[in-house]
């Protein structure tokens, strides 16, 4: 099993690489391609995609990971499957149940730092001087929820604690926390639907493998 990761930043290549294989086992394998953020990613996917149907094989899986920003979940998430559709592949939303498919479209509600706020632990032990209070804040307490964009609240928060006092160093901060996240107990809405994807495309694959 391959998966093949579109990301629009550094910062969520960071933690996609140290999170897929808790998801997925060691044994599956991914390479990450990252973009010059969002609109460089919806911009070259259409060629991507097309590219990837002239050569990926069979246990492939093609993940695009994108932020939801402003955007209607519903409008990106159209969008992402009518490129893959053009292209030629098959996406989790044309697929019924056991039947493989080769492109998996996942929105991170708001952006990546949502799923830190949805692990306030993993949050805590990466920066101590964090009070683990934090999650009992209403502020922060709906992970996608936390109004005035995810990022800027954690470089708030993190300043507020003497962290990046100059500015928030994304992939840094991605670094220290990426490790200690624990992909059963994140509270983001968002993180749960992605693990839970993973988990079909296994669970598929697996029963496709069971010998008659």
């Amino acid at each position: 099993m391959h998966f093949e990761i579109l990301l629009e930043e550094p910062s969520a290549e960071v933690v996609i690489t140290t999170i897929v294989p808790k998801i997925v086992g060691t044994e599956a394998t991914l390479k990450t391609h990252v973009f010059q953020g969002k609109q460089d990613l919806l911009k070259k996917l259409p060629e991507r995609l097309r590219a990837y149907r002239s050569y990926m094989q069979e246990d492939w899986v093609i993940v695009v990971l994108i932020d939801r920003d402003n955007d209607s979940c519903h409008t990106l998430k159209t969008r992402l499957n009518n490129i893959a559709a053009d292209a030629g592949l098959v996406t989790r939303s044309q697929a019924a149940f056991p039947a493989k498919y080769q492109v998996l479209n996942r929105i991170a509600v708001e952006e990546i730092e949502a799923w830190y706020f949805g692990d306030v632990p993993a949050l805590q032990t990466a920066f101590p001087k964090i009070p683990r209070s934090i999650g009992q804040q209403a502020t922060y307490r709906d992970p996608d929820g936390i109004a005035g964009g995810t990022s800027e609240a954690l470089e708030r928060l993190l300043k507020r604690h003497d962290y990046y006092r100059s500015g928030l160093a994304k992939k840094d901060a991605a670094k220290r926390i990426a490790d200690h996240l624990n992909v059963d107990r994140n509270a983001s809405r968002s993180f749960t639907v992605f693990r839970e994807a993973l988990d079909d495309i296994m669970e598929r694959w697996s029963v496709a493998e069971v010998p008659p």
